[in-house]
């Protein structure tokens, strides 16, 4: 396989014009020309910075990299599009001038807070890549409180009974006590299994009643309001890139 190729979906997504599923769907309609050629084959191998690509009759350039903090509120689904049209991220992008940008890992659609969104899409990997341990740090909002021999457990990691998956923190600790019936922790991550903070304290018998990342690695949410983005300064971006 030549070096540097990648498929014709993949290529659009790198070039920062839409995502790689919707490349997917723009050549299966057959919008999609590669060297004046219609392509119907998604999976098609290209290199993106020297092939000419075209949608729709308009030739696909390499645009600027973008780099977005969002703070995600709670109800809305990390995608661009939901087929049971429900909001997503993207409708805190609305009159935006921006380029196509994804999602940097995932919140579900009940939790809040620090989601990351860019065209680089070799920065946003490595970010999510479970090899590159970035650290996420979560406060959780749970029913009851539970004693210190829970949280200990849970600060060591569990094994979910129902999948015998193996669940695990960097770090767990109570953070405050909101009221008789509830308290928060603060839980960091080093990787991103499906509702993992969930599921974990699911074991203790533990209800979530509401999650938000304040952070990742040294970036954090700070006062950026809900439903707002910024822009992220070039510091900020390196900080971010895994060593």
């Amino acid at each position: 396989m030549p070096r540097g190729t990648v498929s014709i979906a993949r290529a659009l997504s790198k070039l920062g014009h839409c995502s790689r599923a919707e490349g997917e769907r723009l050549v299966a309609a057959g919008q999609v020309r590669v060297e004046g050629a219609i392509v119907r084959d998604a999976n098609l191998r290209v290199i993106p910075e020297s092939a000419r690509i075209e949608v729709s009759g308009t030739r696909v350039a390499k645009v600027a990299h973008r780099y977005l903090a969002l703070n995600k509120p709670r109800g809305l689904v990390t995608t661009r599009s939901d087929p049971q049209a429900r909001g997503t991220v993207y409708d805190c992008l609305v009159g935006a001038d921006l380029p196509f940008v994804g999602p940097v890992g995932r919140l579900d659609k009940a939790s809040e807070g620090l989601l990351l969104l860019s065209n680089d899409t070799r920065w946003a990997d490595a970010i999510s890549s479970a090899a590159s341990q970035v650290q996420k740090t979560y406060h959780v909002q749970v029913r009851g409180r539970p004693d210190e021999a829970t949280l200990a457990r849970l600060a060591a990691g569990v094994v979910e009974p129902v999948t015998g998956e193996r669940l695990e923190v960097v770090r767990l600790a109570l953070l405050r006590v909101g009221s008789r019936s509830s308290c928060w922790l603060e839980v960091v991550l080093d990787e991103g299994k499906n509702r993992q903070i969930r599921r974990l304290l699911a074991v203790e018998g533990l209800e979530t009643l509401r999650l938000m990342r304040i952070a990742i690695g040294a970036l954090t949410l700070g006062t950026l309001a809900k439903g707002a983005w910024r822009h992220l300064t070039s510091d900020e971006v390196q900080s971010l890139r895994p060593r």
